[in-house]
């Protein structure tokens, strides 16, 4: 049988001629090439097979319109394919008891078989095909002795057997193009699925940098200013200490906030060799977050415990945002001035732990908020827990586990 060009779905609407396509408009929503391509097989096709069988019924005017019928029925294919599919096997049924000569005339029901059971009309296409055969077996062993061309004999068996195997070649055929179209469907869903999750992830992550860089910062600059306006008339030196803390501390903040823009700017174009124009901040700048701490009024004690290791970047990070995001919380929250930070280095694990005697100052929750939340989503990223509650002696405790992997001992 001749083969065939047809379009791959025209501009449809969602649940069109294949389940889960997408719309398309840059598509026809009418497959008129692939009509006519159909059209004109069937037509010459059929003109050359007529010169072989000349004991059937001769072409004219009734022959080219029921070649004609099917594939103008191919043209509502994506959007009425089981009724397409019913048409073009009642016009090749009718065409057969006619007499005509046989030839690609069944190439119609074939596309439109295929264009049904792709868009999940099974049951149509199905009912179509045995419609066909049905009537083949009833011209080809009873009507046709009342039918056209007169003196016909009846068909015999093994026609009949290619008929049916041609007909389950067709359904087969149909299947696996339904299966990998839904199969395609799925792909994309998941890859744009999995799209959409990366995004979310990435803007969740730099909406945590931010909070961590700006929180601290203008907590810091907070009681900064609160300090400067207190004795801005009795002792202007003093105040002058608290614009300077908040001058370099809204320094350090636009800094920070830069460099996690530089890196989004870095990581969204792609471009080779590109990264950040400065290292991410870690452990190794504790002292420079106690002393923060320690202008905003807040007297930081630090303890390690263990052999002091150099953590990958991303352990190294997270456990600077976690003790920031703590102290922040005990500069915002709590009317301690004293913290201690512990660091527990054990192989393959870091423990940080971060205390205040208290108690609450009663203007946020020490239990929660984003700042919580936000470093036990870092921890969780790394495969660690945070837990954070009140202390039985009073106050408030931060504690972390960190694990990772490599890393070695600094001195």
């Amino acid at each position: 049988m001749h083969g065939f060009t047809g379009e791959h779905g025209p501009g449809q609407r969602p649940g069109g001629w294949w389940r889960g396509a997408p719309f398309d408009p840059s598509r026809s929503a009418v497959p008129w090439r692939s009509s006519v391509a159909i059209a004109a097989i069937q037509m010459v096709g059929t003109g050359f097979a007529a010169h072989n069988q000349p004991d059937r019924m001769g072409l004219g005017p009734g022959s080219a319109a029921l070649l004609l019928a099917g594939p103008a029925l191919l043209l509502m294919r994506h959007r009425r394919p089981g009724t397409v599919v019913v048409g073009t096997a009642a016009v090749t049924a009718v065409y057969l008891a006619a007499g005509y000569p046989y030839g690609p005339v069944f190439l119609s029901v074939v596309v439109a078989c295929v264009a049904a059971i792709a868009a999940g009309r099974r049951i149509a296409a199905w009912s179509a095909l045995g419609l066909l055969w049905g009537s083949h077996l009833l011209i080809g062993h009873w009507l046709y002795r009342w039918l056209p061309p007169g003196g016909d004999e009846p068909v015999g068996w093994g026609q009949e057997l290619v008929v049916a195997a041609w007909a389950t070649a067709i359904v087969a055929a149909s299947e696996l193009v339904r299966v990998r179209r839904e199969q395609w469907a799925r792909e994309r869903a998941e890859r744009e699925a999995a799209a959409r999750r990366r995004a979310d992830e990435e803007r969740l992550r730099i909406a945590r940098e931010l909070h961590d860089v700006l929180a601290h910062s203008i907590s810091v600059i907070n009681v900064q200013a609160g300090v400067g306006l207190a004795l801005l008339d009795q002792d202007p030196e003093q105040a002058r200490t608290a614009l300077t803390t908040i001058k370099a501390a809204s320094k350090e903040a636009l800094g920070e906030v830069r460099q996690v823009l530089d890196t989004l700017r870095t990581s969204g174009s792609g471009a080779p060799g590109a990264a950040p124009r400065s290292p991410a901040p870690g452990l190794d700048r504790l002292e420079e977050l106690t002393g923060q701490a320690a202008d905003a009024g807040l007297a930081v004690r630090v303890e390690v415990d263990g052999v002091r290791t150099a953590l990958p970047p991303g352990a190294d990070l997270a456990a600077f945002r976690i003790v920031q995001e703590a102290l922040t919380n005990i500069v915002r929250h709590s009317g301690s001035r004293n913290a201690h930070v512990l660091l527990r280095y054990a192989p393959g694990e870091l423990e940080l732990r971060v205390d205040d005697d208290g108690p609450a100052t009663g203007d946020g929750a020490t239990g929660g908020g984003n700042g919580l939340v936000g470093m036990r989503e870092r921890a969780a990223a790394l495969g660690g827990t945070v837990e954070a509650g009140p202390r039985p002696d009073g106050g408030f405790r931060v504690r972390a586990r960190i694990p990772f992997k490599g890393g070695r001992k600094t001195p």
